[in-house]
């Protein structure tokens, strides 16, 4: 089975693997693989050869507090509303809820929930 690489990765981890235990000087490295210089080097300092994670380690809204965040999710969860309702409802209380910043952001993930089925008793 193959690896799974992104769609701008330059390197596969053999090839990173070759880079940190060689003694060739980068510009030879970058000519033998055809690639940055630059890559080489940040390969080189590394201490493995698997890419890191990118983004924020802990996501936060940049628009909504966590009380404010906490309401959402509270009030979605008790009342079973779909999005754009809970959102008319609680305009009133979070003035600076919009539609816009509704959209699926890193912190809002809690929110934007799949609508929740109501269990049904027979």
């Amino acid at each position: 089975m193959g690896q799974v690489h992104h769609a701008s990765a330059t390197t596969t981890a053999a090839v990173r693997r070759a880079i940190q235990h060689s003694q060739e000087s980068l510009r030879a490295l970058a000519k033998r693989y055809g690639i940055n210089p630059k890559t080489v080097a940040t390969w080189k300092k590394r201490t493995s050869p698997d890419d890191r994670k990118t983004g924020p380690v802990a996501p936060k809204s940049t628009v909504l507090s966590v009380e404010d965040e906490g309401v959402i999710v509270a009030f979605r969860r008790h009342t079973l509303l779909p999005q754009d309702d809970c959102l008319y409802a609680l305009q009133p209380t979070i003035p600076h809820l919009t539609r816009l910043r509704r959209r699926p952001a890193p912190s809002w993930t809690r929110w934007w929930l799949p609508f929740p089925t109501r269990s049904r008793s027979s």
